[in-house]
């Protein structure tokens, strides 16, 4: 089978514009602010934004590929509802059978490398207002192990400091942050890539959890198995690196161990900034990009519990199903940032597996704060339902699992030094069941025989009422219809 769409950015680009899902802004935007401002505004809606018209800077700026399931359901040619289980069995079949990605000597990146590194020349927004400057937030990164060589896709905050300087936040836990050390002890640089500008595929490899991806593993071939085609990887030109040919910008990246600087403020997934602290350096030494690239951008909000979220989905959904009878489904919430609160669905097949499945899904993606589970005739997408549930059947007595001083997610206040507590609710019927808790329901009904009068909605005082007492419509210079 012959590549997909979802290997190249600027294909995804025209194949959403042709459904109608990408909004063009062609008024002036400053990078200041302004430009996520106005994506704020935009975000969580059936489109991705195209900001055409960069002030300062001829390079377009796109963000918002990850903020709807139901865009993302139509360029991967899906139900929206069915994507956690497509991730799952993409990464599944990785795992037993990997496909590895495929090294090249060209490609679209090097269409043009700039002679100097200058990053103010690129179109990095500022976002947020307490920002401590521009971001390359969607960028992948692509390091390898010092030592085994073996390759890792992940995503990190980068803050721009000077024309060919970086800052860079590495979260506890993750591979680069074993690199790093691994580096250290061999007293070499750690060097890698930046690529900006990427399709889903590479994108959910660096956003595969640990637990599915671990070290010793080449998780860039995930990427081979959205794009029905191995990953395309090639050498750098300055630094030993790999770097993605097919993204639309790629940086050469080098990090000498323990040369550390100021990072931060960051408008972070949490909804609070991450705290100015010192963290490694990164000198950038070439930058390579497309002739007429696309800036890639993703607003700390939606974008990231869509994707982060999906990923994780994906692999609990996978782990649990493998260790807990009757598991359905499960959704990381949006109110939980994607990250830190997931509702598990469960056909119940025995007494007590409810809380087995709770503390499966802490093990199975740590950054969780909170696990709720319900039965299978709740909706886990519905906060409402999930709440019902939890107001009708959870026993606080019994249902709320509390577990003290356990790892979790250094960005959530809830953890200092990624340390803090997490609960669980069992709010799944008692089992065996009883009809105390069976729910109402009706008659499953189609209107298509029906006959039914769906007037227009209108605004109070867009219309008037006649003669006989039902509203009259508005002429085309807004009186009423003589």
């Amino acid at each position: 089978m012959g590549e997909n769409h979802l290997s190249d950015l600027g294909r995804i680009i025209e194949d959403l514009d042709a459904m109608g899902r990408i909004a063009r802004v062609t008024s002036e935007v400053d990078l200041q602010h302004d430009l996520a401002g106005i994506a704020a505004r935009l975000e969580s809606g059936p489109r991705a934004v195209l900001f055409e018209n960069v002030k300062g800077h001829a390079q377009p700026v796109f963000t918002g590929l990850y903020w709807s399931r139901e865009l993302l359901g139509a360029l991967m040619r899906r139900d929206p509802s069915t994507l956690p289980q497509f991730v799952s069995e993409c990464i599944k079949r990785w795992q037993q059978n990997p496909v590895p990605p495929e090294m090249v000597r060209s490609g679209p990146v090097f269409e043009y490398s700039e002679p100097e590194v200058d990053l103010y020349k690129l179109p990095i927004p500022v976002h947020a207002l307490n920002d401590g400057g521009p971001y390359f937030d969607a960028g992948v990164v692509i390091a390898r192990d010092p030592q085994t060589g073996v390759r890792n896709a992940s995503i990190q905050r980068f803050m721009v400091i000077n024309r060919n300087t970086l800052h860079v936040n590495i979260d506890a836990g993750r591979h680069l942050e074993l690199y790093l050390n691994k580096a250290r002890e061999l007293q070499q640089t750690l060097t890698f890539s930046i690529n900006c500008g990427v399709g889903p595929g590479l994108h959910f490899a660096a956003a595969t959890p640990a637990e599915a991806a671990p070290p010793d593993t080449d998780e860039l071939g995930i990427a081979s198995e959205f794009h029905e085609a191995p990953l395309r990887l090639a050498e750098g030109r300055r630094l030993p690196v790999h770097l993605a040919p097919d993204a639309m910008y790629a940086l050469e990246c080098e990090i000498i161990p323990d040369e550390m600087g100021e990072e931060g403020p960051f408008a972070e997934v949490t909804g609070y900034y991450a705290r100015r602290a010192p963290r490694p350096v990164v000198h950038v030494r070439a930058i390579h990009r497309r002739a007429r690239p696309v800036f890639q951008t993703i607003l700390s909000g939606v974008e990231v519990w869509n994707s982060v979220g999906l990923l994780g989905e994906a692999n609990v959904l996978a782990t649990l199903q493998r260790q807990i009878p009757g598991v359905q489904d499960v959704y990381f919430t949006h109110g939980g940032c994607g990250f830190y609160h997931a509702v598990v669905q469960l056909a119940q097949k025995r007494a007590g597996w409810s809380k087995q499945a709770i503390m499966a899904t802490f093990a199975a993606f740590p950054p969780l704060k909170l696990v709720t589970v319900v039965d299978d005739d709740v909706d886990i997408r519905n906060a409402s339902d999930v709440e019902w549930a939890m107001a009708t059947r959870l026993n606080p007595s019994e249902g709320v699992l509390v577990i003290d001083k356990v790892f979790g997610h250094g960005l959530n206040p809830g953890f200092p030094d990624y340390l803090g507590s997490k609960v669980g609710f069992d709010c799944c019927r008692p089992y065996p069941y009883s009809d105390q808790y069976e729910r109402a329901a009706y008659k499953p009904m189609s209107l298509d025989a029906i006959a039914v009068s769906l007037p227009e909605v209108r605004a109070p005082g867009s219309q008037a009422a006649g003669d006989d007492g039902y509203a009259q419509p508005a002429t085309a210079s807004g009186g009423a219809a003589m």
